[in-house]
């Protein structure tokens, strides 16, 4: 995973274009490997998958032609960051708790804003700073943007950021700003939660994953007397319940938007995802023909 994410930046150009020395480059995928937990779902493994995402979008929207190569860096470059450090506890669980984190950023995004901080503390080390050779100008804007763009992987904030795109996707100007980066929170929230694209024996084993850090917390929170989540209670979730209404209500909403722009991403991204929800249907659909309640 490490050589194919050192891959991608000399594949897309961004050494030559920050000018990023290869020896930091292989330190600083180091780093960023040490800085996930080994979490179930939350690891270095989710964080290449989403990445390797956005890798081939960038090339399946011919992307390369679009937007900046700066731009690009940025992408991958946020994608690789996103969940750093990432606990194993979402948002919900941090404020209910009131963790140190949910302290430090009051209540507001603390995981998001502790893997931006994260991010910035590796980048704070010559050694492992990919963009050192940057000037404080540009470095300031690569900053902004990826700060904009991890911020921007908090659920709560889906609706919100969905509703924007929409509205500029039918008269989409890849010349405004605006407009751009409506696009990439777009684009890195559907790089985020993407693993019902993929074939469906490398995405079940993730919603595996998924529900053993879910059953996790709520186990935690019944033993804190904190709230639990039903979607996350061992006692009354199941895995097509779980799937059914994320795939028809979050992802193919979102993924149909950004196929409205780039309609070649339709077979390869949209059409698994009818076909995972089918999958998961028929299975809720044999559980309970199966259940005692039915015999």
């Amino acid at each position: 995973m490490l050589s194919l994410l050192e891959h991608m930046y000399h594949e897309l150009g961004l050494v030559s274009e920050f000018n990023i020395n290869p020896i930091t480059l292989k330190r600083w995928l180091l780093r960023v490997q040490e800085s996930y937990r080994n979490n179930p779902f939350h690891n270095f493994r989710h964080c290449f998958c989403v990445t390797q995402m956005m890798y081939g979008i960038i090339h399946m929207c011919k992307l390369e032609g679009k937007i900046t190569r700066h731009e690009l860096g940025v992408l991958i470059t946020a994608c690789v960051c996103h969940d750093l450090d990432h606990p194993g506890y979402n948002n919900t669980y941090q404020i209910n708790a009131r963790t140190d984190l949910a302290i430090r950023y009051n209540d507001i995004s603390p995981l998001e804003n502790h893997h931006c901080a994260v991010a910035f503390q590796i980048f704070s080390n010559p050694e492992t700073n990919i963009f050192g050779n940057l000037d404080s100008d540009k470095f300031k804007l690569i900053r902004q943007s990826i700060i904009m763009l991890i911020l921007a992987t908090d659920m709560a904030r889906h609706s919100e950021i969905l509703e924007a795109f929409k509205t500029k996707v039918d008269k989409f100007d890849f010349q405004n700003e605006d407009h751009l980066n409506s696009l990439k929170m777009v684009m890195i929230k559907c790089c985020d939660i993407s693993n019902e694209v993929r074939p469906m024996e490398i995405s079940e084993p993730w919603v595996d994953c998924l529900l053993e850090e879910y059953f996790n917390q709520s186990d935690r929170e019944k033993s804190e007397g904190l709230p639990v989540a039903p979607f996350m209670d061992r006692d009354k979730v199941t895995k097509p319940t779980a799937q059914i209404g994320f795939i028809k209500f979050v992802l193919i909403p979102m993924f149909e938007c950004l196929v409205n722009l780039f309609p070649q991403l339709e077979d390869a991204m949209l059409n698994p995802l009818r076909d995972a929800r089918d999958h998961y249907e028929d299975m809720k659909k044999k559980q309970e023909a199966n259940s005692p309640d039915n015999k």
